[in-house]
């Protein structure tokens, strides 16, 4: 089989750092997301995977903010079995195949066109009501695309820090104001992690730049009226962290203490209606 040669740069680069991460967790005998299919897709592109700097210590950490987000998106579809699920800036992500939604799920993955074309040739479609959409995801035309019939779980992983936070407030507002009912479920990082970026090897190799920083989750409250806040985990000491090597165990307790560090990264969850 041919393998698909890989041109890509900044902030869309970095998707496959991730996609590293998740394929090397998929071999580990202790792997936490399981994740075959994003291990086919690698077997798929022709690209120097090495270069990312992804350790196995990293690739578990990318692989349980991952999970985190598969479940809380669980949650929502245990409660809303006919749901939409709006997958945005969705790379080569494999969350579809991994929760496995079920035909009453409508699936909804948002890329830009070069994304979705790259994406359709490494990775199988799902099953079941699946639809893509291509654009940014800041361009104002696409939301008009999704149905507002169903409550909406709006699902992103990776993006939130490339936005600049005029873009990701507007987003915010406008998905909140189409629908009626749902929930966000979102990793963020705080002015620590934007201000180390240099430091984040994935994002320096891609020459990519971070610019949104919350400091402050409850902020987003008054974005949307019924806007709230539900969960924030905090990356430094998710469940699974306590499995990680001595010397990452470490790492994440000094972080853990340390302002500044301990929320550097979070995941969010925010509900509405």
């Amino acid at each position: 089989m041919d393998r698909e040669k890989i041109s890509l740069a900044g902030a869309q680069e970095t998707m496959l750092a991730t996609l590293w991460s998740r394929a090397l967790d998929s071999r580990s005998p202790r792997s936490i997301l399981k994740d075959e299919v994003a291990q086919q897709a690698v077997e798929r592109i022709d690209y120097d995977f090495a270069k990312t700097g992804i350790t196995p210590m990293t690739a578990a950490g990318v692989a349980l903010r991952a999970l985190r987000i598969d479940e809380w998106t669980k949650d929502f579809l245990r409660r809303h079995p006919t749901a939409t699920v709006l997958h945005l800036a969705c790379g080569l992500d494999t969350r579809a195949q991994r929760i496995d939604p079920g035909p009453l799920v409508r699936w909804v993955d948002l890329d830009y066109p070069e994304v979705l074309e790259l994406r359709d040739r490494v990775i199988d479609r799902p099953d079941g009501d699946y639809h893509s959409i291509a654009s940014s995801v800041t361009s104002e035309k696409w939301l008009g695309a999704v149905p507002d019939d169903r409550p909406t779980a709006v699902v992103f992983e990776g993006l939130s820090m490339y936005l600049r936070e005029d873009d990701g407030r507007r987003l915010i507002e406008r998905l909140t104001g189409r629908f009626a009912k749902g929930e966000l479920i979102f990793d963020c990082q705080n002015s620590t992690g934007i201000r180390l970026q240099k430091l984040n090897r994935p994002v320096r190799q891609a020459g990519a730049t971070l610019y949104w920083a919350i400091d402050d989750p409850r902020v987003l409250e008054s974005w949307h009226p019924g806007l709230t806040l539900r969960e924030a985990q905090r990356v430094v000491d998710m469940p699974g962290v306590e499995d990680y090597p001595l010397g990452g165990r470490v790492a994440m307790w000094i972080m853990a203490h340390l302002p500044g560090f301990r929320n550097i990264g979070q995941i969010l969850r925010y509900s509405w209606g």
